[in-house]
């Protein structure tokens, strides 16, 4: 094979990889295929913490296992080694006879960074590494965040107005964005292992928090998290009253930073933060976002501002937003970015 044909294989990996999103938390999503004779002769994607890995899945969709023999996997990540809930990809991988194995981004645990190649070279198979590396990476930037640093990967979500307002009038609703913008944000909330929002949004807009009209997602319904100072909050409100209720956790007069090593315990790889302003603003400025998600209505509201809290003292202090995307989404306009590309371990963990 090719540097060509590799990346056509990772691509398709990738595809099915994709079919994992937001269902595989704690774990990393990944995609496998088996070629063999330059044709896919099978597809695998990991479905479930404690369900069989991708290259599993890909192993056990063959016609007859004997077609393994001197096949090549693609895999989207670097295949386990050691035995956790289930056992080495990389047993199986050479068991099975597979003659190489590509692969697209290497293992972020450092504990494992490159030893399940290790293991399958002294096996005698052929692995080529770092095929699509970066979008194969992208894929799980929270699971990398997360098992590296214990703290998940934290998501400002908003709607806005183009003056950046959050809201409209009291008594008009929290609704800025058009109803597509909000169905691509349930979406997102749904790839979410938490929803923090502040005790605010809670008295003032009672929110469900809950993943609507998302096809497959209706069973796994996020973590809502509340901040609160004082513990004040309306006893009937849905998020304490609805089906969900076991699914909310109330921290009261924590460090929003506490609060998400917290959730990093519980396996939560990533955060959406949806509000309010207070609470966006003091995730800013304690430089805990490490993407955003807005939503710009074409209105002009006038109001309180959307991100408060103390702001850069200059511009030169300013974030600055990385790999910035802007897509129209019905009348709204969705602006995607990284507010940081790289995280230290030793701020994260201290």
């Amino acid at each position: 094979m090719n540097l060509a044909d590799d990346e056509k294989f990772m691509r398709l990996a990738l595809r099915e990889a994709a079919k994992g999103i937001g269902r595989t938390s704690p774990n990393p999503t990944v995609g496998a295929v088996i070629v063999k004779g330059g044709r896919v002769i099978a597809k695998g994607w990991h479905r479930c913490a404690g369900g069989p890995h991708a290259e599993i899945e890909a192993l056990h969709a063959l016609k007859r296992p004997a077609l393994a023999r001197d096949a090549t996997i693609y895999v989207t990540l670097e295949p386990c080694c050691t035995h956790g809930r289930t056992p080495p990809c990389t047993d199986a991988i050479t068991e099975a006879g597979i003659a190489r194995v590509v692969v697209g981004a290497t293992d972020p645990n450092p504990k494992h960074a490159g030893r399940g190649f290790a293991v399958l070279k002294k096996a005698g198979v052929a692995v080529t590494a770092g095929i699509l590396a970066e979008q194969c990476a992208a894929m799980n930037a929270g699971f990398n965040k997360w098992i590296a640093t214990g703290m998940p990967l934290v998501i400002a979500k908003a709607g806005l107005s183009l003056d950046g307002r959050l809201t409209r009038p009291p008594g008009e609703g929290p609704c800025l964005t058009c109803e597509k913008s909000r169905a691509d944000a349930m979406r997102l909330r749904a790839q979410a292992d938490a929803i923090l929002v502040g005790a605010g949004t809670v008295r003032v807009d009672n929110p469900r928090l809950t993943v609507r009209g998302v096809r497959g997602a209706e069973a796994r319904q996020p973590w809502r998290v509340v901040l609160t100072r004082g513990g004040r909050l309306p006893k009937h409100a849905h998020l304490f009253s609805d089906a969900h209720r076991g699914r909310t956790l109330v921290f009261r007069g924590k460090p929003l930073r506490a609060v998400l090593r917290d959730l990093g315990r519980r396996g939560c790889t990533s955060v959406m933060i949806e509000g309010g302003g207070a609470l966006l603003g003091s995730a800013f400025d304690a430089r805990l976002v490490d993407r955003v998600h807005f939503y710009l209505a074409p209105l002009l509201c006038g109001g309180p501002d959307a991100i408060a809290g103390r702001g850069a003292g200059s511009t030169r202090d300013a974030l600055r937003l990385q790999n910035v995307v802007f897509r129209k989404v019905g009348s709204d306009l969705r602006m995607t970015a990284d507010v940081r590309l790289a995280f230290s371990t030793a701020d994260e963990r201290g």
